[in-house]
Formats: structure tokens, sequence, C-alpha cells
């Protein structure tokens, strides 16, 4: 089944994994979902992330994070613009997720990027979600 929004589930799909102990999440792949795991990674919130061709098209297979209570590293995660309601926002009105401890994902006309990468390269764009 098709559904309408993708990085919607991808988020789900990892707020749902990490909750119940997963060690991997699997996801049918996409540049952008490429992307926002490529951002994960880089901020520690995810081990690693590889694209996996399974079949006609390909797989996302993302490596949770636990930390030695074996409690997520991710507690929450959220979709902050929908397809319904796009959220976009200046270098200067990016929001801060847990006074700086969080982190926004936006997709910026210089790719997806996280708060602190847009606030670096003076650019704004489109909120994708903001995770703690």
């Amino acid at each position: 089944m098709a559904t309408t929004d993708p990085v919607g589930d991808m988020l789900t799909r990892i707020r749902n994994a990490s909750q119940q102990g997963h060690e991997y999440v699997h996801m049918p792949s996409s540049k952008l979902k490429a992307a926002i795991a490529n951002v994960l990674k880089s901020e520690g919130f995810i081990r690693d992330f590889r694209i996996q061709a399974q079949g006609q098209f390909p797989v996302l297979d993302i490596h949770l994070k636990y930390d030695d209570h074996k409690k997520p590293v991710i507690e929450t995660i959220k979709r902050l613009s929908k397809p319904g309601l796009r959220r976009y926002t200046g270098v200067a009105d990016i929001p801060k997720v847990q006074s700086g401890f969080g982190v926004v994902i936006l997709s910026t006309p210089q790719g997806v990027l996280s708060d602190r990468e847009a606030r670096k390269r003076k650019v704004g764009g489109e909120l994708l979600c903001s995770i703690a």
C-alpha cells in the first residue's frame, strides 16, 4: 500500500522499533530518507544505515542506537511539516529542541541539514522533523 507521507512513515517506523528494542528497522528507500538517515547518523542518534537492493526496489536498513541500560537514544521523534501543511522557516527562526540538546532536520536548497549546520551555512528551509 502506498503511503502519502513517506517521511512520516519513516519516523513512525524508527519510533516504534526503538521503543520495542529492535536492533534494526527496514523500510523502502528514497534519496530523502537516506539524507535524513545521514543526518541522524552524523548527530549520533543511530549507529549506521545502508541501502540494499532487494528485488525491484531498494531497502533502507537503519541500525538503531541504545545506551548502556538498553534505553533508546531517540526519546522523541516528531514530524513538523506534513503534506497538508508545509512549514518553512528562515535561518533566524529555526526552532531549538530541548534548549539545543535535540536536533531539527531541515530540507534546504543546500540539501538536508541539521539545525546547527543550517545556522552555520545561514540557510533556512522546510522543517522536516525534530529529534531529542
